[in-house]
């Protein structure tokens, strides 16, 4: 097999690939041998028909149909692998010479079409400089989790005045579309403030006190009418506010193992101060996507975007809808732009996804779906997904490789320590240890 390759832009490229007779007999025989275990001739076992007289019955095209169908894919992944590029999305094929199309001549050509990842330099992490927001754990942070902790002990108790944002209310709803009653529901609870039952609710509701009701317009949420603006008339049953336990020892020994609430609060104070960290890294891997593309300008693999787009807009039923597809061919081209770099970046640093941390990946994600591990990952792989899922963690892991080497500091000008969320240079070194050459584990201790 042979293969040809022509750059049509900046992120399109042409493949030709040919193949003699002796590429294509390994395909040529199993499609004899499948095809034949289909037809009954008689005279003839399945699978036992002679080459002529198949061609004979079924005719020598559908048999080289089928060896090209089964043999496209891997025929293209090997001329990928041969040509070293990295496509983006499935490739358009077109089959331009058959076996016997030219005389004597029996070989395969077809032409693959495909969306390659541009090409890209990018710096070195250890060149780049982040700037971060400080760790900084405010009382404000603590009494925040402190009042989180002692709400999910508080209890309601009805109150006799007008409802307020954090109120808790009985609600009656009824709801009119053209005069006619499209909905109704009775004794519902709902949060002032929440936002998530009806727009316009919470104004509606505000200031009124038990017994007294409201009507407005808005739209409906759910239903047959979903979206269909509606006369809504709203009733106040009932008005309640949460009461919270006094902050004491006696609370700290309710909700938590410690016996007094100084003790309550250090925990609170450290809790509080490994989120910030985790907000910290975050933000620092935000930054580090942002400093690489600022590094580099290419284009955009645009079918990819344009696919990507028409799909999200179609499963919304909002094709024609001109101003949202800007708004998603944005989010698109953005979300790929960081894709390729990160793509890029693990390939720079040359980073392995080891069975392990595949998996560990995999699990925490099942968890995440409420599924049993098991079934998640038989799903994963049946769908075809698990190359995607690789490449996650590749980016990921690449990231992590990056953000250890590069200068990060606090907008105080503060050296900032990621080690507790990412891992250190040492722990990283120290891993790759046991299965690495002295030679390679002493250049990663270099870097």
């Amino acid at each position: 097999m042979t293969s040809a390759l022509e750059t049509i832009d900046a992120t399109t490229v042409k493949l030709t690939v040919n193949l003699t007779e002796e590429d294509l007999a390994p395909m040529l025989e199993h499609a004899y041998q499948h095809v034949g275990e289909q037809v009954q001739i008689p005279g003839f076992r399945k699978g036992k028909v002679p080459a002529k007289i198949l061609e004979q019955r079924v005719g020598k095209g559908a048999i080289v149909e089928h060896a090209v169908n089964d043999g496209l894919a891997q025929w293209y992944a090997a001329a990928v692998e041969e040509q070293d590029i990295r496509p983006y999305g499935q490739p358009e094929i077109e089959v331009t010479k058959i076996p016997g199309s030219v005389e004597g001549d029996e070989g395969l050509e077809f032409v693959a079409t495909v969306e390659v990842r541009p090409e890209l330099t990018l710096p070195a992490p250890a060149s780049l400089t982040i700037e971060v927001e400080p760790v900084d754990v405010t009382d404000e942070d603590v009494e925040a989790r402190l009042t989180a902790l002692r709400e999910r002990f508080g209890t309601l108790v009805s109150v006799d005045r007008p409802a307020a944002v954090k109120d808790f209310v009985t609600l009656d709803l009824a709801a009119r579309v053209d005069g006619a009653e499209v909905d109704a529901v009775q004794g519902t609870s709902y949060q002032v403030g929440a936002g998530n039952m009806l727009d316009g609710l919470d104004e509606a509701i505000t200031g009124l006190s038990a017994g007294e009701e409201t009507t407005y317009e808005g739209p409906l949420a759910a239903g047959e009418f979903a979206g269909a603006p509606a006369l809504i008339t709203v009733k106040v049953t009932a008005v309640k506010e949460r009461q919270l336990p006094d902050a004491d020892d006696d609370f700290a020994q309710l909700a938590s193992e410690f016996d007094t609430l100084a003790e309550l609060r250090e925990d609170l104070t450290e809790q509080a101060g490994r989120i910030k960290a985790n907000n910290q890294a975050v933000e620092a891997r935000a930054k580090l996507v942002e400093a690489l593309q600022a590094a580099v300008e290419f284009e955009l693999p645009r079918k990819i975007i344009e696919n990507e787009v028409h799909q999200h807009l179609a499963g919304e039923n909002r094709l024609e809808d001109d101003t949202h597809r800007a708004e998603v061919t944005e989010q698109a081209e953005q979300a790929l732009r960081a894709q390729i770099v990160l793509d890029q970046l693990a390939e720079d640093l040359n980073i392995k996804v080891e069975e392990p941390e595949l998996l560990e990946y995999l699990i925490s994600s099942s968890r995440q779906y409420n599924m049993d591990p098991g079934t998640f990952i038989q799903q994963v792989q049946q769908s075809g997904q698990l190359p995607a899922i690789v490449a996650d963690v590749a980016r990921s892991k690449a990231t992590a490789f990056a953000l250890r080497r590069a200068t990060i500091t606090d907008t105080k000008g503060a050296a900032v320590d990621l080690s507790a969320v990412i891992g250190s240079l040492e722990d990283e070194v120290a891993a790759a240890d046991a299965d690495a050459t002295p030679e390679a584990t002493a250049e990663a201790a270099a870097e």
